[in-house]
């Protein structure tokens, strides 16, 4: 997850010169008909429970700067994002990731050894690691894994975050190598949470954390830095000062005293993980652990890891932690890591998804921040944080995009599991209620599926507009039963894999029967959603009592060609479901223009009444 700050003078401008050319189709509320506020359908909704505060007026959150344009990659941007043929001629298998932090130089140093199966002859392959960091040495052990042989000293060459290794002998396809990447130096800080940083804790002790989403794990340690192609088990070593807890990801192993005043804390993860969920935590931190029994499934580790001063608010904000598993499980069946753990560490930011070792920076309070992230009244009813970032352990972790671009299967489907765990606590109505919520937040200034191949940074739309569109189609399918049965088979067709939109689309269209390929299309693929038209036509009135009848002609306006879907029109004691296209079509209503009504709460559409 990415959280929304202002931005600088030269973004707005970018801002204001989008918002001159875009069409007035893409700006619901141009329209008063199409703004939240004044969908009659959408004030049905039951009102939140009492003891919550009085719902505040939606506001826009700030635009980020990958709503407004995509950025013209870079180099960098290249190398690390496409999966070019060194990185194609091999399969990860295995890292091990052992390193020595110093607090008070501010430097990392050690080894990632490296195991891979090459999947054709070749002499080169890469791994990516900033040039801000010193390559020590790389070394190779030629022969059959765990061979006797004397380590071989490799070459190599840099392109700025890439490494291009140069062996001495041609890899042969199906035969399983390895590399010891030994290197040292300062991490940069940089990105919205720093990716690696050295800091103090408020009490002044020393307090050390990574989040290297979208920045990448190339910024502190050497990997194969993409989404494709994951480990499928990894060992994490962290050497610090004494005295001092670190908080990795996977199953505590142990701890070793080395003599030095350093001590080694050891932790195994036994799932696939990709390379950005990679994590530690150094800090003064106290522990707790729970095991949690849900019915029908294996006792689950749960364990937490806070400053000492935090601890006893930590356990009662913590105590969500437990429903939100269940919640979950329930829709999607068991917690993907269930032999690594869940636990829940505080960190000096909002939070992070870091696989089976979430991190927390939420204050200890409902809602995202202190703030009602909906405006509705139901964000202020549990921890946004511990919510959608635990969310990621079924969709980021378990299930991962394959490449930046369709970062949406993490975001999106994150975000509309909120929706779910508020269904699971509080029902439909409110459910739907907190998904509205999220409309404000919404430009449709670009697609959401961005360029693949090039580390693209799609825009902040993926987290609404996603939800919204995974909403729509739940009504479009109008089976609730069949659409809880639809994504629970989705999960667990596709956990532990990489996929792209096109594995979700064809799944969704096979399971389903229908053809819903426009519909992903529309939404994913163009930055409007589509507009349904309606003119009416007032029919001569006859000398039978009752209302005068009126002609109501209605067609989608929409970027995809053969957009269809079905929708809800009339009144919320009587919708009736209508199936526009992107011609014309008509029927008779004794409804009038203000009074027939179109049900978007539960499709994220626009409405043109003329």
């Amino acid at each position: 997850m990415r959280n929304f700050f202002p931005l600088t003078p030269a973004a707005w401008f970018l801002l204001l010169a989008a918002w001159i050319v875009l069409p007035c189709r893409g700006q619901a509320a141009a329209n008063p008909q199409n703004a939240e506020s004044a969908n009659p359908a959408a004030q049905q909704a039951p009102k939140p429970a009492a003891q919550n505060p009085a719902p505040k007026a939606p506001t826009r959150r700030p635009p980020a700067p990958s709503d407004i344009a995509a950025p013209i990659p870079s180099r960098y941007d290249m190398l690390r994002g496409a999966y070019g043929p060194f990185r194609a001629n091999n399969d990860l298998l295995y890292y091990h990731l052992d390193v020595r932090v110093d607090p008070v130089k501010q430097w990392i140093s050690g080894r990632n050894t490296i195991r891979f199966r090459m999947l054709n002859d070749a002499t080169r392959i890469q791994i990516d690691l900033t040039d801000k960091l010193n390559i020590d040495k790389i070394l190779f052990v030629p022969g059959a894994e765990n061979s006797k042989a004397e380590a071989v000293p490799l070459k190599y060459t840099r392109d700025t975050g890439a490494v291009f290794i140069d062996f001495p002998q041609t890899l042969r396809a199906g035969q399983v190598y390895s590399i010891d990447f030994y290197y040292s130096g300062h991490p940069p800080t940089v990105g919205r949470f720093g990716a690696f940083t050295f800091g103090h804790d408020p009490a002044g002790r020393v307090w050390i954390n990574t989040a290297c989403e979208g920045t990448g794990a190339s910024v502190w340690w050497p990997d194969k830095d993409q989404w494709r192609d994951e480990v499928e088990s990894m060992d994490i070593s962290v050497a610090i000062p004494n005295g001092l807890v670190d908080v990795s990801n996977g199953k505590f192993v142990g701890k070793t005293d080395l003599g030095d005043g350093y001590t080694r804390w050891d932790w195994h993860v036994s799932y696939p993980i990709n390379n950005y969920d990679v994590s530690l935590n150094i800090g003064a931190y106290v522990h707790w652990h729970q095991d949690l029994k849900i019915d029908g499934h294996d006792s689950l580790a749960m364990d937490y890891y806070v400053l000492p001063e935090d601890l006893e608010k930590a356990k009662k904000q913590f105590a969500q932690a437990p429903g939100m598993i269940e919640a979950y499980t329930h829709y999607f069946g068991p917690y993907p890591f269930a032999r690594d753990g869940y636990k829940l560490i505080e960190a000096p930011y909002s939070g992070m998804e870091h696989q089976s070792a979430v991190t927390y920076g939420n204050l200890f309070e409902n809602g995202y921040l202190g703030r009602d992230w909906t405006h509705t009244g139901i964000s202020l009813r549990f921890d946004f944080i511990i919510i959608h970032e635990s969310a990621h352990e079924w969709f980021g972790n378990s299930i991962t995009a394959a490449d930046p671009s369709d970062m949406w299967i993490h975001e999106g489907w994150a975000t509309y599991l909120e929706s779910l765990y508020v269904e699971y606590r509080w029902g439909k109505a409110d459910a739907i209620t907190y998904l509205n919520g999220l409309k404000p937040k919404i430009y449709n200034l670009r697609p959401i599926v961005a360029e693949r191949g090039v580390n693209a940074d799609p825009t902040e739309d993926q987290y609404f507009k996603g939800a919204l569109m995974l909403n729509t189609l739940r009504s479009v399918i109008n089976d609730d039963a069949k659409w809880f049965a639809l994504i629970h088979g989705f999960y667990q067709r596709f956990q532990y894999q990489n996929i792209l939109t096109e594995d979700v689309v064809a799944y969704f269209n096979q399971q389903t029967g229908m053809n819903l390929t426009p519909i992903f299309n529309q939404y994913l693929r163009h930055a409007h959603i589509p507009r349904l038209e309606l003119l009416f036509i007032k029919l001569p009135g006859g000398e039978a009592p009752g209302p005068t009848p009126h002609l109501v002609m209605y067609k989608w306006d929409a970027d995809e060609d053969g957009f269809a879907m079905p929708v809800r029109v009339g009144t919320p004691d009587h919708w009736q479901i209508i199936h526009p296209t992107t011609h014309w079509q008509w029927m008779q209503t004794p409804l009038t223009k203000d009074d027939l009504q179109v049900a978007t709460d539960l499709y994220y559409v626009d409405v043109n009444k003329q």
